[in-house]
């Protein structure tokens, strides 16, 4: 499902009120932003590590109980929108290497959303995909020889 234009509004808005909380210029937190989707309410909730909320909207659209993976087409919005403040996530008082982290009502992973690091950024975790496989073939190529 394509995110309307007031999804990506509200999205953002979001996110903007995460990084007020985090401004740049006072000590970095060490901490990620854990984002967690609530399928029944249509609510985006972002955390602290210590599960301290930052802040929760309601996403309009999220709230069709016809919506296929939500959580896939909530990341993509996520992660649309953090491209559009990258400025204004990236100035953010929090200690590199830091990420927002796609997180289930289980508290458990879904997907890495987006990471920044000093020398860093990833938006997408399909560009990590099959690294595993590739290491170890290359670690049993160099320890033939």
């Amino acid at each position: 499902m394509k995110p309307t234009q007031q999804t990506l509004q509200q999205v953002e808005r979001a996110l903007l009120k995460v990084a007020a909380k985090f401004p740049s210029g006072q000590d970095a937190v060490m901490t990620d932003i854990l984002l967690q989707v609530k399928p029944d309410s249509g609510e985006l909730l972002a955390f602290n590590d210590d599960m301290e909320e930052l802040t929760r909207i309601v996403v309009d659209q999220w709230l069709e109980p016809t919506e296929e993976n939500l959580y896939a087409n909530a990341a993509n919005v996520i992660k649309q929108c953090i491209t559009h403040l990258k400025p204004q996530i990236e100035q953010m008082a929090i200690l590199r290497p830091f990420s927002f982290v796609m997180i289930d009502e289980e508290r458990e992973t879904i997907s890495d959303v987006y990471l920044v690091d000093d020398d860093t950024m990833m938006i997408d975790t399909e560009l990590l995909k099959g690294l595993d496989e590739e290491l170890d073939k290359f670690l049993v190529d160099l320890l033939k020889d």
